[in-house]
C-alpha cells in the first residue's frame, strides 16, 4: 500500500535528516558517542540521499526513486538496531528505534514513480 507521495517524502527526508543531526543536543544524549554519532551519521546520509535523489526536493538528481526507497529501509533497520548493534541500548535507545521504523515505513509506503507521468530521460522516474 503505497500512499506517501514523492513530494512528501521529500520534504521529510529533509525534515528527518535535520532532527538526525539534531538529535543528540536536542534530546540530551550528545555524551553518548555512539547513539551520537550514529543520529548524526544517519541524519547526513539522509540529507544527502534526498539532495541527490530523483523526486520533488532532489538537487543534483541522480539517485533513481526506487533505490532511495531501498536504502531508506536499509538504513532504517540499521538506525533501528544501532542502540543494540552498538552498545548504547541501556543508556538510550527510543529515538534510534522510532525514527528507524519510521525510515522503513516511509521507505516501503511511498509511490516510487512520478504521480505526474513525467519522464526523465525518457524514463519515469
Amino acid at each position: 500500500m503505497k500512499f506517501i507521495s514523492r513530494r512528501v517524502h521529500a520534504m521529510l527526508d529533509y525534515i528527518v535528516g535535520i532532527l538526525l543531526i539534531l538529535a543528540p543536543t536536542l534530546l540530551g544524549f550528545s555524551h553518548i558517542p555512539g547513539a551520537k554519532y550514529s543520529a548524526i551519521i544517519a541524519g547526513v546520509l539522509v540529507l544527502g540521499m534526498a539532495l541527490l535523489t530523483r523526486h520533488e526536493g532532489g538537487v543534483a538528481k541522480v539517485i533513481p526513486m526506487s533505490t532511495h526507497l531501498v536504502m531508506d529501509v536499509i538504513l532504517g533497520i540499521l538506525l533501528a538496531l544501532s542502540p543494540w548493534l552498538l552498545n548504547f541500548s541501556d543508556q538510550v535507545f527510543l529515538p534510534h528505534l522510532i525514527v528507524g521504523v519510521f525510515s522503513i515505513i516511509a521507505g516501503l509506503c511511498t509511490v516510487p514513480a512520478s504521480q505526474h507521468g513525467v519522464a526523465q530521460g525518457g524514463v519515469l522516474s
